[in-house]
Parts: structure tokens; C-alpha cells; sequence
């Protein structure tokens, strides 16, 4: 059964998931791929509940939308052409920008592989972009992807105090967004879980503050491992918890699930 019309009360804008490969769109972490490209999978929601604030969704890019195009989409122009101005909006003065895959995640439909290469527009914006909009990939994902709510980022929080980004790391993070994708457009359970996997060991050795830091209060890898011992894989939304996304043919006690906007 539907959910209840929320767009009145939360209005149209879609939202994004994030998952494999994220950190690859900032030009530090790029820039140190030996591969030259790396990739991270973004995929656009529908805005089936309202989700919290601080917690890797995208929201604060989603209020800039509603701030400067109102509660719908503009017609008639390039996704790419809006990515551009979101993220110079979003962005302007700010000492720490965010990745433009948060504008990509809500502007582009579909299943997108996101493929940066630190040479081009100084790793800002992807070389190339592979989207998918395949029905029944969004109906398969639908199925086996859980979210489950963990906790919003805490006053204080930042990721970025410490940062061990090496070369080999900076390869396989981009490894496991080509992973990502390919698992997905292939249907591939186990494969999805694996690349979701390794993502967040390749965040905890690279960026520890992702997943520990002073001014958290939940211990995030024991909650992420219990998941991950449970299930084929698990990772969470953002840097801080935020949602945990938990892939399963099977219920996931406690979880919600989304509808991908294609």
C-alpha cells in the first residue's frame, strides 16, 4: 500500500542515497587515485518520509533548491546545467565545499555512476557520468535495500580532523563504486554488499572521523559489524551515522524502505 502524499508537508524535491565510492568526489581523495578514475554511486529517491537533517542525505543541498527553484525541479534545462548552479550557490564563501555529488544524487534520476578524475575541472565535477533508469533495476532495489534511522551527526562533529588518504586507498575507494554500479544494474546481492563493505572499512582507515570521533556517543562500527555479520552488507548514509543501508533479500527489523525516482 502507498504511503500517505507527503509533498505538501515536505514538498517535491527528491532526495539521494549515496553509497559505494562517496569521498571520491573531493578533489583530496581523487587526486591521490593512481587509477586516475574513480567512481561513487549516487541514486535519486523519492520523497516517500521526511528525512532527518545531518544524516548524509543531502538536505542542506535540498533546502538551496527550495531556496532558489522553489518546491519543484526547474523544467527545460540540462541536469548537468543545474548541477553547475546548485553547487556554485551551495558553495559560494564556504572554506570546506561540499562534493557535487550531492547535486548530481538529487538532479539526475535513475542509478548514476559517478566517475572523477582529479585532471578534469580540478576534480569538482565528474568526467562522466553512467545513469540507469532501467524499471526493473529500481523495482530490485526497492526490494533489497533497508533503511534503517541511526542518529543525525552531533554538534561538533567533523569528519575531516583526520585524513590518511593514501594512494592505494584512494584506488580501491574509487574500486568500490564501479563495484557498486555493476552490482546493481546486474542484480548482484552478493557483489552489492561486498563493494558496501569494503567502502566503509576503505572510510574508517582513511577518514577515522567518519566513523569515530569524540562527540559521538554511539559506537558506529560495532552497530555497522553487527549488521554486516547479519546481513550481505551494510554501510551508513553519511560521515557521523546518520542511516544505516542495509541490503537483504530478507526483513530487516526496524527498517524503512525507498522508492527510486527513475
Amino acid at each position: 500500500m502507498p504511503g500517505p502524499d507527503l509533498s505538501e508537508a515536505i514538498s517535491r524535491i527528491p532526495y539521494r542515497m549515496a553509497f559505494a565510492g562517496g569521498w571520491i568526489d573531493q578533489p583530496f581523495v581523487s587526486r591521490m587515485n593512481p587509477d586516475v578514475v574513480g567512481s561513487m554511486v549516487v541514486i535519486a529517491i523519492h520523497p516517500t518520509v521526511r528525512f532527518m537533517d545531518r544524516c548524509g542525505m543531502a538536505t542542506g543541498t535540498r533546502k538551496v533548491i527550495r531556496r532558489i527553484w522553489g518546491d519543484s525541479l526547474p523544467d527545460g534545462r540540462s541536469p548537468a546545467e543545474l548541477v553547475k548552479e546548485l553547487y556554485a550557490e551551495e558553495n559560494k564563501n564556504l572554506a570546506e565545499p561540499s562534493g557535487s555529488q550531492d547535486m548530481i544524487g538529487l538532479l539526475y534520476p535513475g542509478v548514476n555512476r559517478l566517475d572523477y578524475d582529479a585532471s578534469h575541472e580540478g576534480g569538482i565535477f565528474p568526467t562522466h557520468i553512467e545513469s540507469n533508469r532501467d524499471p526493473q533495476v529500481a523495482q530490485w532495489l526497492e526490494k533489497v535495500v533497508h533503511v534503517v534511522a541511526v542518529a543525525p551527526r552531533p554538534p561538533g562533529y567533523s569528519p575531516l580532523g583526520e585524513k590518511n588518504v593514501t594512494d592505494s586507498l584512494a584506488r580501491d575507494l574509487g574500486q568500490t563504486g564501479k563495484d557498486c554500479y555493476d552490482a546493481i544494474i546486474h542484480r548482484d546481492l552478493g557483489k552489492l554488499g561486498k563493494s558496501m563493505n569494503r567502502c566503509m572499512a576503505v572510510w574508517a582507515e582513511m577518514l577515522p572521523h567518519v566513523v569515530r570521533h569524540p562527540t559521538l556517543e554511539l559506537d558506529l562500527q560495532l552497530l555497522l559489524k553487527a549488521y554486516q555479520a547479519r546481513y550481505p552488507g551494510a554501510m551508513y548514509s553519511g560521515c557521523g551515522g546518520g542511516y544505516l543501508y542495509v541490503v537483504s533479500e530478507d526483513p530487516v527489523p526496524g527498517s524503512f524502505d525507498i522508492r527510486v525516482r527513475i
